[in-house]
């Protein structure tokens, strides 16, 4: 029997352009265990990705800010206070970086993200003001309500689906997956990995990107037969 996989989204199952790589259409639906996606985004993304690859909605969203599996949604995380840090950010100078749709926040439930390349010191001193702390994900820096982790929410998820957390093969690619290597009973990261997810992980393989994953995918499924 294959383990229940909680997988990251971007830098994970996308390519080197950002995109999701087409090949998790084919193996993803024929994993044979419980998939949780695991991702900083909003909440809507990761629900949507699970519709399209027509597997079951369990999914641990903005770093752990919620929680959904098997029709039971839960939220940690404060976002009015990262909007009145925001606010603050702002009147400092600082951009969150969106166009005025903002899309990448318009759905959070539980934090705020800005884009790579805003004012990191001052988004973090701010963020220091209102007891909200900052994530480097690598594709945005996530103000957010410290203590809520996506470790936390995949041993949520395998609560609700009455299986061990230890029983998950765990794949990602940021300091947001730390927490993620540390609940599952194995860790993965690929070769595009930042510093502190390769240290935190089990194992750094030699590819990356959603090619990276792949070969774990195979690797395990292997091990497992």
């Amino acid at each position: 029997m294959v383990p229940p996989l909680a997988l990251d989204i971007d830098g994970t199952l996308t390519t080197r352009d950002d995109r999701i790589d087409p090949r998790i259409f084919e193996l993803l639906p024929a994993w044979d265990a419980p998939i949780v996606v695991a991702t900083g985004k909003s909440f809507p993304y990761p629900v949507a990705l699970c519709h399209f690859l027509g597997i079951p909605e369990r999914v641990v969203a903005e770093n752990g800010g919620v929680v959904c599996a098997d029709g039971q949604v839960s939220f940690q995380g404060d976002r009015g206070r990262a909007e009145q840090a925001a606010e603050t950010f702002r009147a400092r100078g600082g951009d969150l970086g969106w166009d005025a749709a903002d899309t990448t926040n318009r759905w959070r439930e539980t934090e705020l993200a800005a884009r790579i390349d805003a004012d990191e010191a001052l988004l973090r001193e701010v963020a220091a003001e209102f007891d909200l702390e900052v994530v480097d994900t690598g594709y945005a820096y996530h103000l957010k309500t410290p203590g809520v982790e996506k470790g936390d929410g995949l041993a949520a998820v395998a609560d609700i689906l009455g299986v061990e957390a230890g029983s998950f093969v765990a794949i990602g690619d940021s300091e947001n997956d730390v927490s993620l290597f540390e609940t599952a009973g194995a860790s993965y990261a690929v070769a595009n990995a930042d510093d502190r997810a390769k240290a935190a992980a089990d194992t750094v393989v030699a590819e990356s990107y959603f090619e990276g994953t792949r070969s774990v995918l195979e690797s395990v499924k292997s091990a497992s037969a």
